[in-house]
């Protein structure tokens, strides 16, 4: 005790602390939107990990001592690096509450150093029960006061996230790492992060998902539309900060990505491009002016250099810029349009769906009326938000058109559609079949009301375990349904469907037929029989076996037959037609006439 007790004061004593700075990352922007300092102890002391200095820290009450010193070797460090992106300072609440915590020290420090106190974010962390809500509100509003901006570190992993985020509406929230890692593969946690999402853009927050280490977790979560993002997939924390993200980081090659093909044939962005030639950002203010006064038609100026877009200059906002002083022409005149940038545009891969444009849209939440759209990260022309919607309108009203009146699902021209589109672009897919059983006793003797309530309950069932990000969930019709199957873990989905949909049928029976396993009634030809409670059969196919197929005739043909193998074995059961190989249509009608499967009940 006493050596790490003596370690620890020397440290403090000694100011022996190094900061080191993670990028936090832009996606919308693709750049450095700050950095989040982390503070490492000496390289040969036992304190050199974060974990072992502030817990060594805490246990011989020097936590707050550590942290203001924290605090002034990152500031000092930060203005002597000249950044100029934000920085994410971390503080405890537990320390703000302590009586030794004093107020505008951090303020002081700014001052000190020359930095402005709007490029700090102050990052609160909270670990431990903190019950003084009211204090902690004082403090973030003190803090505001003074220029900072708050986040909210760790979502998810403290002990009241949720009410610290109510009670703080902080300017940033940085969703715990346990719910990025392995995020693409595990659907309760793409709906968590989807729900946090949802939250933020609705009280205008801005969210950062950390500790990002693959390309898989960065895809999730960019189609989810969160706008920021830190981790070891862009950079580890240096002394030295990192300056730039390689750019190919943020390649997402949309036209071979199943998980994003659109959907019913619908556009992505470049069917909404518009072509605008662009503009040098050197050009000078003075002929961007001419540019403007010779063509009144032009309402935007792309600024772009080697293929690279730095920025959108707007006619009106330029113009007002301009003339808001009498000797705006005069003063500016000469100087290059790339000082009138305020902020990076938002740069959209052109093969991005409308859907998703839409969510980096609103999770960035920016006041532009139009973006960049890329090819390979170059320029290739611009996107309207007025396009946008137009485009966006139209699909929704032509989706509209081939719902499902019922569950508003679409039915079956979209989802052939979008088969025949996956198999042109050669995107691997699996297909699924699902048909109630005993469906027409139960509506004779529960009427057609009841059946409409099982049938909306299959698709909530379908639909909760298979988001947009998994697949395609389709009602053709009656009590058919079909799912198109993007994911790699569709077997498990199905399997936990069934399992879902056996413990939800017995809410909509009486008592007397729940305990009799089923209903008596009569069957089609008039005679009473005994039929057990609605199960689900599923005909699936598997991706081998959809990959040789020519058209969604062929799949439906497949999918068909495995639906009835499924409805020969009682209760809720699925039954996989699959297709391991094949050199040519010879070989293939050969294997659908004698198809190799495998079976599964849930009883």
């Amino acid at each position: 005790m006493s050596d790490l007790r003596k370690e620890i004061i020397n440290i403090l004593d000694g100011k022996l602390l190094t900061p080191h700075f993670q990028p936090i990352v832009s996606l919308t922007q693709k750049r450095i939107l700050g950095y989040e300092a982390l503070i490492r102890g000496p390289s040969d002391s036992a304190l050199h990990s974060p974990f072992n200095l502030f817990t060594t820290a805490e246990q011989f009450n020097l936590s707050t001592r550590l942290e203001f010193l924290c605090r002034e070797i990152t500031i000092q460090r930060y203005a002597d690096l000249g950044i100029k992106e934000k920085l994410f300072i971390n503080a405890s609440p537990l320390v703000l509450l302590q009586p030794e915590f004093k107020k505008g020290e951090t303020l002081r420090l700014l001052d000190q150093y020359g930095v402005n106190p709007r490029s700090v974010i102050i990052e609160l962390t909270e670990h431990k029960p903190a019950d003084n809500y009211e204090i902690m509100r004082a403090s973030a509003k003190h803090y505001r006061s003074m220029g900072f901006e708050i986040a909210l570190d760790d979502l998810g992993a403290g002990y009241s996230g949720l009410r610290l985020w109510a009670e703080l509406l902080p300017e940033y929230v940085k969703i715990d790492k346990h719910f990025i890692h392995a995020l693409h593969d595990d659907p309760v946690k793409l709906n968590f992060v989807r729900s946090i999402q949802s939250m933020a853009v609705s009280l205008n927050c801005n969210v950062i998902a950390e500790g990002i280490e693959t390309e898989e977790e960065f895809k999730a979560i960019e189609k989810l539309g969160i706008a920021h993002a830190q981790g070891y997939y862009f950079a580890r924390p240096t002394a030295i900060p990192l300056e730039k993200i390689d750019s190919s980081l943020f390649t997402i090659n949309y036209a071979n990505d199943s998980k994003t093909v659109p959907f019913n044939n619908a556009t992505t962005a470049i069917d909404i491009i518009r072509d605008i030639t662009p503009i040098s950002a050197k050009t000078i203010i003075s002929d961007v002016m001419n540019l403007f006064h010779h063509n009144g038609e032009l309402t935007m100026l792309p600024l772009v250099d080697d293929n690279m877009a730095s920025g959108i200059i707007f006619r009106d906002k330029f113009l007002t810029k301009l003339f808001s002083s009498r000797y705006g022409i005069d003063l500016h005149g000469k100087n290059p349009i790339k000082t009138f940038i305020e902020n990076t545009p938002l740069c959209i891969d052109k093969n991005m769906p409308i859907d998703l444009v839409s969510k980096q849209l609103t999770s960035l939440m920016t006041n532009d009326p139009a973006f960049i759209i890329t090819s390979n990260g170059e320029y290739m022309g611009v996107g309207t938000l007025l396009d946008l919607l137009a485009e966006f309108t139209r699909q929704q009203i032509d989706s509209a058109k081939h719902a499902n009146p019922l569950t508003l699902l679409p039915g079956s021209v979209p989802i052939n559609n979008q088969v025949n589109q996956l198999l042109a672009n050669k995107i691997p897919f699996s297909f699924g079949y699902f048909d109630l059983d005993n469906f027409k006793p139960f509506n004779d003797v529960y009427s057609y009301d009841a059946g409409d309530d099982i049938i909306k309950a299959v698709a909530n069932t379908l639909s909760n375990h298979i988001p947009a990000e998994s697949g395609v969930v389709g009602h053709i019709g009656g009590d058919d349904f079909i799912v198109i199957f993007t994911c790699d873990d569709w077997l498990i989905r199905c399997e936990n469907i069934l399992e879902t949909f056996k413990n939800t049928v017995p809410a909509y029976y009486s008592d007397k037929d729940i305990k009799a396993g089923g209903i008596h009634t009569e069957n089609r030809t008039g005679e009473k029989c005994f039929f057990p409670l609605v199960s689900l059969s599923i005909g699936l196919v598997d991706s081998e076996s959809t990959n040789l197929c020519q058209s969604h005739v062929d799949i439906a043909d497949l999918a068909s037959e495995a639906k009835k193998m499924a409805k020969k074995i009682s209760g809720n059961s699925l039954f996989i037609n699959q297709r391991m190989s094949a050199k040519n249509s010879e070989t293939f009608q050969s294997a659908v006439r004698s198809p190799a499967a495998k079976l599964h009940a849930v009883n």
